[in-house]
């Protein structure tokens, strides 16, 4: 397995740890959210999609180079 691959099935992994947690320790702030995301509107939600993104990529190559 390459170096690229084992860190892809690794970001991965930690996605499904940090999902379960939510669903694990707090499934009724999980179940309050489902209810409210059809009041937000869409471009908010693209915009907060798109600040995670640009976040998440950001942290990534700080700590990557």
């Amino acid at each position: 397995m390459t170096v690229a691959m084992a860190d892809l099935l690794a970001g991965f992994a930690f996605f499904l740890i940090l999902e379960g947690l939510v669903y694990a320790l707090a499934p009724r702030f999980l179940v309050r959210m489902a209810r409210l995301l059809p009041s937000i509107p869409p471009e908010q939600l693209r915009l907060s999609g798109l600040v995670a993104v640009t976040l998440g990529v950001g942290i990534v190559w700080l700590v990557r180079g």
